[in-house]
């Protein structure tokens, strides 16, 4: 514990004597009403600080006017929130490395900080992580926070991890300090009102002028119950409002584009590349449409954003996909849970390392394996609860979908995990095992395999958050056991050209009957059918016999009976399955029938997955 040192102090002798003195590693906020009601406290601490050469460094981030002036004896550091949480961190952090021990520091309104992050979770992870920093170092800082514009995730962490906390009241030309937490010191009249009366801050005795004073602001309300709205919430009420403002023909053009703008960087991307292409096809409904379906705040991560955007233009492009396309009911888990998963569980640090390519796996298995133990808020498993209700017990898949990933440039292809909750038996154990899927997906971004991937790109230091993306498996049941009938990935460009008819800039289709999985992670004990989109009845196969050499054999399906992810022969589901569309997907080996009849034969299973039909009678392609 820092001791009480007589050559630290606020620069108010008679608020010292309050505090019962300042000690080595305070750090002090003041929620205030306006900037204005801060900068007198500042003043005072910053003149100490010259008067006794200690390191002062003010950092000026916010839009409100400079709270201390350059000059001798003055580190500024003008900083821009708006290039993000990580840099903005860092850069915090670097300087207070090389500043040292014993330094006192200014911070701007943190308020502001809410607003470029668009979360008051940030806001308190950023504290979180800057606080003990100081505190470690001996320092004395000073911070302020706007009353009544933050929510729990704000000011709980803050309040829970500061070592001083005051309220700062001024009314009719006077100011009053109220201390709500001074750790490790107790006077009888600590926690009082005080009035500021030149040098002194005297305690404010009588009742009627405490209930005057503390009822010139609303209440706050009980933490259990606290009706005030964040940032992102507001802001989505205002969303709210314009959309039904344009619903009764008002004209407010102008302000939901801005709108659409703004709601677009808080949770699609920061990317201009990317901001552009979302604000010509996505709309404002939409983007109210993922802050309904979103659990935490933060954005939704590129393979998420690459979903939306794809649906989006394919029903601009052609009316029909609007009939084709499945209803889209998945759920988006915010980049910021992650970050405050990290943060809650002792990972950050790790993290920080990773940005240096000389130490990018020092302590990444560890990390990982705490992120694998580690626990969410709860007001964030609610949320996993109350999506959980909403899917039943339908198989659903938990998906990475990082900033970075499939983004402009960055693939990411299997270097990040996806899940798949089969999700059957008692509540409870559905809920861990979604819980086990969101963990194994964060402690995918410490895998060496993903950080090798960063490291070879250059793009350790990039600002790569973890979103989650938790979707509806498509599929039938079919006894116990749950698949879709066909599955493949789509590619632009076809590198298989095996004949001069083939034209490869019109692309490709890998596919396969059952879960996907067998078309996006290819295995070498199968094969998939390729179709060329310029010719789709062209094969490779010159006869039957090659067909059938070269014809997936083995099907990912979702057993229902087990709760896993299994693979199964094609002929095994094919008896498991009595409405499979068989002829639709499959050829019969006439060869192979003809063989088993001269030779008396039964049980003999025919059929081999051509998709056949499927590509040459139907109007698929």
């Amino acid at each position: 514990m820092a001791a009480i040192d007589a050559q630290v102090s606020t620069g108010l002798s008679g608020l010292d004597r309050v505090f019962r003195g300042v000690m080595a590693g305070d750090n002090i906020v003041w929620q205030v009403d306006s900037v204005d009601d801060y900068r007198p406290l500042v003043e005072p601490f910053c003149r100490y600080a010259r008067e006794k050469a200690r390191k002062l460094v003010y950092f000026h981030f916010a839009r409100h006017a400079a709270l201390v002036a350059e000059g001798p004896g003055v580190d500024v550091r003008v900083l821009d929130p708006g290039e993000g949480f990580e840099p903005f961190l860092t850069a915090i952090h670097n300087t207070i490395e090389r500043t040292g021990r014993g330094a006192y520091y200014v911070f701007d309104c943190l308020s502001d900080l809410a607003a470029d992050w668009y979360s008051d979770q940030m806001l308190g992870n950023f504290f979180m992580l800057t606080c003990p920093y100081l505190y470690d170092l001996e320092t004395v800082a000073y911070f302020a926070l706007l009353r009544g514009h933050h929510s729990f995730h704000a000011t709980a962490p803050i309040l829970e991890t500061t070592q001083l906390f005051n309220d700062v009241y001024r009314h009719r030309n006077e100011w009053y300090v109220r201390p709500l937490k001074v750790q490790q010191r107790y006077s009888p009249t600590m926690h009082m009102l005080h009035v500021w009366c030149g040098d002194d801050f005297m305690p404010v005795a009588d009742s009627i002028t405490i209930a005057e004073i503390l009822t010139l602001t609303p209440w706050s309300g009980l933490k259990t119950n606290d009706p005030r709205l964040d940032i992102w919430n507001r802001t989505f009420l205002e969303v709210e409002e314009v959309l039904e403002a344009q619903r009764d023909q008002m004209h407010c053009a102008d302000l939901a584009r801005d709108l659409l703008q703004h709601t677009l960087r808080m949770t699609v991307s920061r990317d201009e590349r990317v901001i552009r292409l979302a604000e010509r096809y996505l709309t404002l409904g939409d983007i109210l449409d993922i802050k309904r379906r979103m659990i935490g705040t933060g954005l939704i991560g590129g393979k998420a954003v690459g979903v939306l955007l794809a649906r989006a233009i394919l029903k601009q492009t052609d009316s029909r996909w609007r009939e084709l396309l499945e209803i889209h009911d998945s759920f988006f888990i915010g980049s910021d849970v992650f970050y405050t998963y990290l943060v809650r569980n002792g990972c950050w640090w790790v993290r920080e390392k990773q940005k240096n390519p000389a130490t990018f796996l020092d302590g990444a298995e560890t990390a990982r394996r705490r992120i694998l133990r580690g626990d969410f808020p709860d007001y964030i498993l609610q949320q996993f609860s109350d999506m959980l209700d909403y899917f039943g017990q339908s198989p659903i898949i938990v998906r990475s979908s990082s900033l970075l990933e499939d983004n402009f440039g960055n693939a990411f292809a299997g270097k990040y995990d996806s899940v798949f909750c089969v999700n059957q038996g008692p509540r409870e154990k559905r809920l861990e095992d979604l819980i086990s899927a969101v963990r194994t997906i964060y402690a995918s971004t410490m895998s060496e395999r993903a950080l090798q991937y960063r490291a070879r790109r250059g793009i350790l230091d990039r600002d790569e958050q973890m979103g989650v993306l938790v979707q509806r498996v498509s599929g039938v049941r079919q006894g116990n056991l749950f698949y879709p009938h066909m599955a493949g990935v789509g590619l632009s460009f076809n590198p298989y050209v095996w004949s001069e008819q083939i034209d490869p800039a019109m692309g490709m289709v890998r596919l396969v009957m059952g879960l996907g999985t067998r078309a996006v992670d290819r295995s070498d004990d199968d094969y998939t059918r390729v179709v060329s989109l310029s010719d789709p009845e062209r094969r490779p196969e010159s006869n039957f016999d090659s067909v059938r050499q070269y014809a997936q054999k083995r099907i990912d399906v979702l057993d229902l009976e087990d709760n896993q992810l299994t693979t199964r022969q094609f002929s095994e589901v094919v008896r498991h399955s009595p409405e499979l569309p068989l002829a639709l997907l499959a050829t019969v080996d006439d060869e192979l029938e003809q063989r088993a009849r001269e030779r008396g034969m039964k049980d003999v299973f025919p059929w081999v997955l051509t998709f056949e039909y499927l590509l040459r009678g139907t109007s698929f392609v």
